[in-house]
């Protein structure tokens, strides 16, 4: 029997779970009501998350959380000053035990093209079982869902068995400076506390992530000749030069950083050609020069450096071989901070969690992505991330399944009482 149900009978815990049903339609409410809210940062043209943030204390209040912070940024970008940072304290049984962290952020990101929605993203839907507009799922439905599930406890006369701490951050869309990396250096956190990130997940929810890959982007400029498209002889054609590059840097990237990790998926490193910038205006002039740009999700054990001399190694050669300069310059260069144990307090509670509420059994795994569980590694403390999401996050017509969400806030709240 395990330590949940040593804490709460049968009965309380059916209850419980009970009481988060019975809150389903005030969660949509909620969300689609945020939702319509822009909170984007002023790095993609938007004001930041002030409005949102006032949207969610008047939230708080409602439901009848006393114990509300809120912790100021300064970023003179933005019409409000500064950057919002909510912390909501539930005080548990055991005032002695490290705290429990439940970490989601109110930032998102721009819309995009709207001619590929098929709604107005600032105006949410549902549709089928399905709330669809913009930040509903990357991390509307955490953010919620955290708070909902706390909301079930205080309706079923339940007290946390250690306090619960949700933290509801700005800036996590575009770095985290000024949300995470701004609480970290607050101190906020100790070296025992359990913290989880509910910012990415399976549509089965049967994935804990607790490492993450390395991540290099780097940009490639190319530099040539400019001359007219009918006197090639001329000049030397950056864009060529550029494509035999990628080319050949991502056949040999591939070729020799093949380990495998199958707590990963996929279970390689991947290095991608993705954006390119624009060269000359007109079809007829060959190109002197040419820029694009590369990312790369690299396995933990794999030397960046290794990666990085291998790219330039590429480049001398296609620079020999055709006459163009080519220059790499690192955009981001982030290593992958040590996973946190699978067999951490967090990772063991939220499968015992996972397991009593949904009947899933959940495993460790290793993402890809990036979440600002990264940042909290990187200090020492063990973070995992988990929730249940559709992977539609930053797609147009963006939507999260209302059960996901509604069954992620019975998870929680059993999390809360361990």
């Amino acid at each position: 029997m395990n330590d949940l149900r040593l804490r709460l009978a049968g009965v309380q815990l059916k209850e419980l779970l009970k009481s988060v049903d019975a809150l389903r339609d005030d969660m949509v409410i909620s969300l689609t009501n945020m939702c319509m809210i822009p909170a984007i940062a002023p790095e993609s043209d938007g004001d930041g998350e002030a409005e949102r943030a006032q949207f969610l204390l008047m939230l708080l209040d409602r439901l009848g959380f006393e114990n509300v912070e809120v912790l100021k940024a300064e970023d003179d970008r933005v019409s409000a000053g500064y950057r919002p940072n909510i912390i909501v304290t539930i005080p548990g049984q055991d005032r002695s035990l490290p705290p429990l962290w439940m970490v989601s952020h109110m930032d998102i990101v721009p819309e995009g093209d709207l001619d590929l929605w098929d709604i107005d993203p600032y105006k949410p839907v549902v549709r089928e079982g399905r709330l669809i507009g913009r930040g509903v799922e990357d991390n509307g439905q955490a953010l919620i869902a955290s708070v909902y599930a706390a909301k079930a406890l205080m309706n079923s006369g339940l007290t946390p068995k250690r306090d619960v701490k949700l933290a509801l951050v700005a800036d996590e869309e575009v770095g985290s400076a000024l949300g995470i990396k701004f609480l970290l250096d607050r101190e906020l956190f100790g070296k025992d506390d359990l913290i989880l990130v509910p910012d990415a997940g399976t549509p089965k929810g049967d994935a804990i992530e607790v490492v993450e890959k390395s991540h290099l982007q780097v940009k490639v400029a190319t530099r040539g000749k400019q001359t007219h498209a009918s006197r090639p002889h001329k000049g030397i054609n950056a864009f060529r030069a550029a494509s035999r590059y990628v080319d050949r840097v991502m056949e040999r990237l591939y070729a020799r950083f093949d380990q495998r990790d199958e707590l990963f998926s996929p279970s390689n490193s991947t290095f991608e050609a993705t954006k390119k910038e624009p060269n000359v205006p007109n079809v007829n002039t060959i190109p002197g020069e040419d820029v694009f740009y590369m990312d790369c999700r690299i396995l933990p054990t794999i030397d960046l450096d290794d990666v990085i001399n291998e790219m330039k190694a590429v480049a001398s050669e296609v620079g020999k071989e055709t006459g163009a300069s080519i220059t790499l310059k690192n955009v981001r260069l982030g290593k992958a901070p040590p996973a946190t144990p699978p067999d951490s307090p967090i990772v063991k509670n939220l499968q015992v969690a996972i397991k009593e509420a949904r009947g899933i059994k959940a495993r460790a795994v290793g993402i890809g992505g990036g979440t600002c569980a990264a940042f909290f590694r990187e200090k020492g403390l063990a973070a995992a991330v988990w929730e249940t999401n559709e992977e539609t996050a930053h797609e147009p017509n963006e939507y999260v399944k209302i059960q996901n969400f509604v069954d992620d806030a019975k998870v929680f709240a059993l999390l809360y009482m361990m």
